[in-house]
């Protein structure tokens, strides 16, 4: 199987000790390719770091994270802001709005998603969109910017039926998958049989969200292979099938090129 990790923070400090080690077991698992969403300006460095030295491997993305979003937003905008030349990127993301960790910046988190949804647009770059307890929000912020000008993906995936077939009208918009799939009580086991192939791509969130088996340690890339093993089952057909037509959903969303020597 040749899979791409759609999103993982490969970049994070978890990984300082052994990312090479890392890197070498997603390559043995048929990882080809993992794309790295942006978290804030602390977060560059490190993340450009990874993409020299195994530049086809890595692809960045550039984005201010919700959870960073505070009433110092503006200039965190700017910093972000000035990178979207240093470099190409594969999408603008991570972005988004979160309520559940913190709610007395709705404002500003509005404003920033918004921003960055313009820069999308104005790049012609795919969003990675971070939701949580907020979907109603970013629906909103999206149909203000214009939905059919923007295409992306709702990253790590928690939302209900109703929230799905939103998602489908827009019609330029894909559903990342991860290891909650696995978990024992997520609901996602059952939406995603719900899910349009042409809409499905795989991610680790790595190092967070690990899935079954190994809820409670670090995530990486190489357990993708437990989320294509559970969507396989979901939709009855082979992990090889799952993996083909991710990879496909992946490259056809994401300017990065066809991964074939890892």
């Amino acid at each position: 199987m040749k899979l791409i990790d759609s999103h993982t923070h490969l970049y994070a400090e978890d990984f300082y000790s052994d990312r090479d080690i890392v890197i070498e077991r997603a390559k043995a698992a048929g990882v080809t390719a993992v794309l790295l969403p942006n978290i804030d300006e602390s977060s560059i460095a490190p993340m450009f770091c990874l993409c020299d030295e195994h530049p086809e491997f890595a692809f960045p993305m550039m984005g201010v994270h919700p959870t960073s979003v505070d009433s110092h937003y503006s200039s965190k905008l700017q910093a972000i802001e000035k990178m979207l030349t240093k470099r190409p990127y594969c999408g603008i993301g991570e972005i988004g709005i979160d309520l559940h960790w913190e709610q007395a910046y709705l404002k500003e988190q509005r404003i920033v998603f918004e921003e960055q949804l313009k820069w999308s647009v104005d790049m012609n770059l795919p969003v990675s969109i971070h939701v949580r307890d907020a979907f109603s929000e970013v629906f909103d912020c999206i149909y203000k910017v214009g939905a059919e000008r923007l295409k992306g993906v709702f990253h790590c995936f928690s939302g209900t039926v109703d929230e799905l077939e939103e998602i489908k009208r827009m019609q330029r918009f894909k559903i990342g998958v991860n290891g909650i799939v696995t978990f024992k009580k997520s609901a996602l086991s059952d939406i995603i049989r719900m899910v349009p192939s042409t809409m499905l791509l795989l991610e680790t969130d790595a190092p967070y969200l690990s899935p079954s088996p190994y809820r409670g340690k670090r995530n990486e890339p190489a357990f993708l292979v437990e989320v294509v093993r559970k969507v396989a089952e979901e939709l009855q057909i082979s992990e090889e099938a799952v993996a083909d037509l991710t990879r496909e959903n992946t490259l056809a969303l994401f300017d990065i090129p066809f991964p074939t020597s890892n």
